[in-house]
């Protein structure tokens, strides 16, 4: 993980068109590395790669502060307005092998509209994605990003009623990934303290996983 004074966090984001997983990437990072608009169509077709600058202030090992390097790895949507699902699965297991294939990954982030209900069938394609990608230890690799939070809270939904409130195959995904989910705001770009928050619930998980990797293998 980098040097002993810094550490490397690898999250993969994953989801359906327009569901603000670019701009989820670029809030983790705090910059503008990935391109988010609205668009009739799908925006992003290829996988790439953002760094965040070194974060301090939330990790402490040994005593001493730590700085915090996140990479986040942004895909095309999965379905997809011009790619299909093999396409989108090749491409995505290209650049993880490639960007995380020494390091691994620590979580992938499937990422839902908190303001739209979650049905059945939109949730079992992007599910056996994921099933595909991570194989049988998804649920421990996985947690669940709710984007447009925002939109939910200013239509009076706090955390618990929207959650008291939601479809039962949300909830079930939700449980079966060990309840790990946040909630994000969509706007440009969220204060520091948010953005510090939402990392330090990731870092959380991660721990919670006692720190463990998933595709970790040497580069051919």
């Amino acid at each position: 993980m980098a040097a002993s004074n810094e550490m490397t966090i690898n999250l993969v984001v994953l989801g359906k068109t327009q569901t603000g997983k670019s701009a989820a990437g670029n809030s983790l990072l705090g910059n503008s590395d990935f391109e988010s608009r609205v668009s009739p169509s799908s925006v992003t077709t290829c996988c790439s790669l953002g760094r965040s600058g070194r974060i301090l202030g939330l990790i402490r090992r040994n005593g001493c502060e730590s700085a915090l390097c996140v990479r986040v790895l942004d895909t095309p949507s999965y379905p997809h307005t011009a790619l299909s699902k093999e396409q989108v699965r090749d491409r995505v297991r290209a650049a993880l092998a490639h960007h995380f294939g020494e390091e691994g990954l620590h979580l992938a982030l499937l990422v839902l509209r908190a303001d739209l209900p979650l049905c059945p069938d939109e949730s079992d394609d992007t599910v056996q994605l994921i099933q595909e990608l991570l194989g049988p230890t998804w649920k421990d690799f996985t947690a669940v990003l709710l984007t447009h939070a925002d939109k939910a809270e200013e239509a009076g939904y706090s955390e618990e009623t929207y959650l008291h409130s939601a479809s039962s195959t949300l909830l079930s995904l939700l449980s079966s990934v060990q309840h790990k989910y946040i909630f994000l705001d969509n706007h440009n770009s969220i204060i520091k303290e948010e953005r510090n928050t939402v990392l330090t619930k990731l870092l959380n998980f991660i721990r919670k996983n006692n720190y463990q990797v998933l595709l970790k293998h040497s580069k051919e």
